[in-house]
């Protein structure tokens, strides 16, 4: 699966995605780095078949009123650590991609994955 991580979550979630086999690009890998807009951020996303992993309000306002993203892993864990997000989001992996099968919005939150239908 192909993923576009977003400013606001470590680029190490990208390579650990990489990692494990997946198509991981986080908004500093684009040429205006962390600087990139929503609007770029979609473009790129819609271009190339990506799925939008971000924290960002505006994408889930996004996509509930234009469908853009297409595809959206809104991650609302709240502040924690780095590590603790690696922990919670990296053993869900395979199932978010399953879930992406079907459906277009994922949300992850400190306890669960819940599958918006």
């Amino acid at each position: 699966m192909k993923f576009l991580i977003d400013a606001h979550l470590p680029r190490r979630i990208a390579r650990r995605l990489i990692e494990a086999g997946h198509d991981a690009l986080h908004t500093l890998d684009l040429p205006n780095g962390n600087r990139t807009t929503d609007n770029e951020i979609l473009s790129v996303a819609a271009r190339d078949q990506r799925v939008v992993i971000t924290k960002d309000a505006d994408f889930i306002n996004s996509f509930h009123i234009k469908r853009q993203p297409e595809k959206l892993l809104l991650i609302s864990t709240g502040n924690i650590t780095n590590t603790d997000l690696e922990a919670a989001l990296l053993p869900n992996i395979p199932a978010i991609v399953s879930a992406f099968g079907t459906n277009s919005l994922v949300e992850l939150t400190r306890i669960a994955l819940i599958v918006h239908i």
